[in-house]
């Protein structure tokens, strides 16, 4: 069991962490792509904005469409196959309600579109959290820090002493910068080591807890 000190907030990404939808995000590009293959390969799209999906598929010249209607393609059968069902990621239900226990607010902070964050937290419960923070929310999206930084600035905490949970490169690389620790639950591989990095084959292994 990994156990972890009592952060000042909870800063945890969706897709992929908290449910599996990672994998039908990726399913969702793969199927745009038709046999077409990505230089970097499909993992790379993982964590990714619709937008900077969209914007890569066609200078890879990999898009059927211009990027409008890539991008609106994307987010239409993504939002689909979000709310056709989500299955919840083990232990992701504990974490959150032993961060609440502990009186530790939550954020989510995610990639996705705000209708498609808004159903998945109907489905993990909107109790649960303080702020969602969605792609759009902030002029630049991870990787860069900066939706991490709106999440700890709108709960009032300091970002060195927030927990961010992640499962992919980009945004592992998004809570670094954000100077976050961060608790890593690996959907794709890639993910660095950093003395700042937690890493952990499934939420159920994770508790929280009060320094002493």
């Amino acid at each position: 069991m990994i156990q972890l000190d009592r952060p000042a907030a909870l800063l945890t990404d969706m897709d992929g962490t908290l449910v599996d939808t990672e994998h039908a995000w990726l399913a969702v590009v793969e199927r745009l792509l038709d046999g077409r293959r990505p230089a970097a390969g499909l993992d790379a799209y993982a964590g990714a904005t619709i937008q900077d999906a969209a914007r890569r598929l066609v200078a890879e010249g990999l898009a059927p469409w211009p990027y409008e209607e890539t991008a609106a393609w994307l987010d239409r059968e993504f939002g689909a196959a979000v709310a056709a069902g989500v299955r919840v990621q083990p232990g992701a239900v504990r974490l959150l309600d032993a961060a609440r226990a502990l009186g530790v607010p939550v954020a989510l902070v995610t990639a996705s579109e705000r209708h498609v964050a808004e159903l998945v937290v109907s489905v993990l419960g909107a109790e649960r959290f303080s702020v969602l923070v969605t792609n759009g929310d902030t002029e630049r999206g991870k990787p860069h820090p900066e939706p991490y930084l709106a999440a700890a600035r709108a709960l009032r905490a300091d970002p060195a002493d927030c927990l961010a949970v992640e499962d992919t490169p980009t945004g592992v690389a998004a809570a670094l910068a954000a100077g976050c620790r961060v608790l890593a639950v690996p959907s794709v591989p890639g993910i660095p080591a950093d003395p700042r990095l937690t890493l952990t084959a499934s939420l159920e292994t994770v508790t929280l807890t009060r320094p002493l």
